[in-house]
């Protein structure tokens, strides 16, 4: 049933659509966890909507809130890092590049869930952090996940980790031209 996929030109457009939807819906859910995570540490769904306001889940605090909510997820967000994927510190982009020259492409799939969770909790937090870097991190990893589920050859993964790259972008660490690459071979 699945040898087409794997022996065609079509084959390979679907899966990598499938990488590109899954991707996607990775980067929703990660939107919603910043949502959820500036709501508790917040208590507001966009403080910056409603700048100097005190979270009413901590009242007493008033708006020095602030300065405690960064100490509290960094003092969570490194013990996550740590113990769970350490490949999933960093910006994002960098450790998929790293990713992509010395190990294949290959990304464990639990970095799109710590890095999701993590980056979540700092963003909400308040960190000083954005939100591109983990997407392009999460996509690659859920990417390099479907490739080793579908039994791809670890060089295949070169150009399935990052399936979340803007349109146009040279694959990074390679100068063939993907026409000239078979995933097969």
């Amino acid at each position: 049933m699945l040898a087409w996929l794997h022996g065609s030109a079509t084959g390979l457009l679907v899966l990598c659509g499938l990488v590109g939807l899954v991707a996607g819906l990775g980067a929703v859910g990660f939107r919603y966890l910043i949502y959820g995570f500036t709501l508790l540490f917040s208590g507001h769904r966009d403080y910056s909507a409603t700048p100097h306001a005190a979270n009413p889940l901590v009242p007493g605090l008033g708006m020095w809130f602030v300065l405690l909510a960064p100490v509290v997820g960094g003092l969570i967000y490194g013990p996550l890092i740590a113990l769970f994927a350490r490949e999933a510190r960093g910006h994002g982009v960098p450790e998929v590049m790293l990713a992509v020259q010395r190990k294949g492409g290959r990304i464990r799939p639990q970095v799109a869930i710590v890095k999701s969770l993590a980056s979540a909790l700092c963003i909400g937090a308040g960190g000083s952090v954005g939100r591109e870097g983990p997407i392009v991190q999460i996509g690659s990893a859920i990417g390099s996940a479907l490739a080793k589920w579908h039994g791809f050859l670890s060089h295949a993964c070169v150009y399935w980790s990052p399936a979340e790259r803007p349109v146009g972008s040279p694959p990074p660490s390679t100068r063939r031209s993907p026409a000239s690459f078979s995933p097969w071979s």
